[in-house]
């Protein structure tokens, strides 16, 4: 193995000014450019600590890093400060310890130890689902920690290809579909023939009038959002039965993928063909529950719903949103749910959900900018 390449200060420096943001730990230094944008707490939080040793920050307070973060911090790992050449700690330090960690040999944290493609459970070279199964007990801790790799799932390219898709291909599919919906329905309920509890009862039955679909329709939007809830909850976040191959990959290909390399960018959206499957599957659910129409006006507001969530989890991932906006505050939440709080944090176009569930993250995990 190759020495690793050293760094001095003035290096470091200059490679800061020209937009690059290096930092370390004690010796130890990282390039985070390609990851700021991606950070939780934020691009301007990352950029002010460009530079500096970020070891403090690491144990906290106010935020204490999780394993996961130690050991994705080790991704961008590119060398050694030279020795005598550590700048100063961003908060104040005893001068004997700091001589100290210069004479110390530089270590990695063990908690920061990062994939080895050569010794991981699995064989990067090669199509992963159908490995996976055969991690057994190892799959749910091997899941749930998280690397900066894109994944291959297939040996054929056209199953491959139908298992990628590019964010904008979603609203592309089905934002004209919610739209042709949205006008059936509403053309339907105005000839005023709809009526609600018809099938049990004449008399008394309400009529639907076309003034109601927008109420219809959010309630559609409503509806979704707990579906996304439990779905993400009981479904995607199953814990597989150790000795079962086909449930271990079922989940793989379901939402273990998107956990094990959360910023692939091509997996973060469901492909339209699987998803044209569970869409029509709702569908005839609600066609059997409601009237013909109202039945529809439901479901073209739930597939609304599923239009903005999965535009949303993109942004969640790759967006900078502003400071202090509601998405700002989710995207920081969501991060933190890959991370930290794999087992809690399941809203993902709403936290609305995880009040009532009791699956909340609590706000004081999040580290604040300044």
């Amino acid at each position: 193995m190759a020495a690793p390449r050293s760094f001095s200060a003035a290096e470091v420096r200059a490679r800061c000014a020209q937009g690059a943001c290096l930092v370390r730990c004690r010796r130890r230094l990282y390039d985070l450019s390609g990851f700021v944008r991606l950070h939780p707490g934020g691009e301007q939080l990352l950029r002010r600590r460009a530079g500096t040793d970020v070891s403090a920050a690491l144990d906290g307070p106010p935020h204490r890093h999780s394993a996961n973060a130690r050991r994705w911090l080790e991704q961008y790992y590119v060398g050694e400060m030279e020795p005598g050449e550590e700048q100063s700690h961003p908060e104040p330090a005893d001068e004997k310890a700091v001589d100290a960690a210069a004479q110390t040999p530089t270590r990695m944290d063990p908690r920061c130890r990062t994939v080895d493609v050569e010794k991981d459970l699995v064989d990067w070279q090669k199509p992963l689902l159908w490995q996976v199964g055969y991690l057994g007990e190892k799959y749910d801790e091997w899941v749930h920690q998280p690397v900066d790799r894109p994944i291959r799932l297939f040996h054929s390219d056209f199953l491959e290809s139908l298992s990628k898709t590019a964010w904008y291909v979603v609203f592309m599919v089905w934002a004209p579909v919610v739209l042709y919906l949205s006008w059936v329905s509403y053309t339907s309920l105005a000839q005023g023939n709809t009526r609600l509890f018809s099938s049990f009862t004449t008399e008394y039955s309400i009529p639907v009038h076309k003034y109601y679909f927008p109420f219809i329709f959010l309630l559609g939007m409503f509806l979704w959002s707990l579906l996304e809830y439990l779905i993400h909850r009981f479904v995607f976040h199953m814990k597989p039965p150790a000795s079962n191959y086909y449930l271990i990959t079922l989940h793989f290909l379901l939402h273990g993928q998107h956990h094990k390399s959360p910023f692939d960018s091509s997996r973060l959206v469901f492909p339209p063909v699987p998803a044209s499957l569970v869409i029509g599957f709702f569908y005839g659910v609600l066609r059997l529950l409601l009237p013909e129409v109202l039945g529809l006006s439901v479901f073209v507001g739930g597939l609304c719903g599923y239009v903005v969530y999965d535009m949303m989890h993109y942004y969640l991932h790759y967006g900078s949103p502003k400071k202090g906006t509601y998405l700002y505050g989710l995207k920081a939440y969501h991060v933190k749910h890959h991370f930290e709080h794999q087992k809690a944090g399941f809203g993902i176009s709403t936290r609305f959900w995880d009040h009532p569930f009791r699956t909340l993250i609590p706000e004081e995990t999040f580290e604040k900018e300044d």
